[in-house]
């Protein structure tokens, strides 16, 4: 298979379970990648941004752990972690795709890790080779589901985390 398809899902209990589920992805990105994280508004999404990105490594003049609010106003956040910069963009508030050319959309999917809020608003720019983070309300108030679909890049780099038992 080397199209895109459904390569994992997990249930998690709670949002702090979904913050530990990101810790646990950040050690598989590299620069260029692009995660879409799609879900309902109180879904996680910016609690599973938060989250991965204070589990990458920081540089020496960094803060380990720094504040990091939703872009919902801005747009876009940038933040600097050991080896990349990691760009956190919220794109809800985006009226025409090519905006994001005016929040450096471009750099950001070259150079850096891009999380991205709302992805659908980025239509046609949107590259194919993206993982796609789906965050949807599971059978509790708290439990949530995370779908995760991507290419055959993405499905063999994650399949220890998203197969634990058969990845011995």
């Amino acid at each position: 298979m080397t199209g895109e398809g459904l390569i994992g899902e997990v249930k998690i209990a709670d949002e702090e379970a979904t913050r530990d589920f990101a810790k646990l992805l950040a050690p598989f990105l590299r620069g260029g990648d692009i995660l879409a994280l799609e879900g309902d508004l109180g879904a996680g999404k910016t609690a599973f941004s938060r989250a991965l990105i204070n589990a990458l490594p920081s540089r020496g003049d960094q803060p380990e752990k720094e504040e990091v609010p939703s872009p919902t106003f801005t747009l876009v956040q940038i933040y600097d972690r050991a080896a990349l910069q990691v760009w956190h963009f919220d794109l809800y508030r985006l009226e025409d795709p090519e905006e994001a050319y005016e929040l450096g959309i471009e750099e950001a999917f070259v150079e850096g890790i891009s999380l991205i809020e709302w992805p659908e608003k980025l239509g046609f720019l949107m590259p194919l080779s993206r993982l796609m983070i789906n965050l949807k309300y599971g059978g509790s108030d708290t439990e949530r589901v995370l779908s995760f679909v991507g290419n055959e890049k993405w499905r063999e780099r994650l399949f220890a985390l998203l197969n634990p038992t058969d990845a011995s």
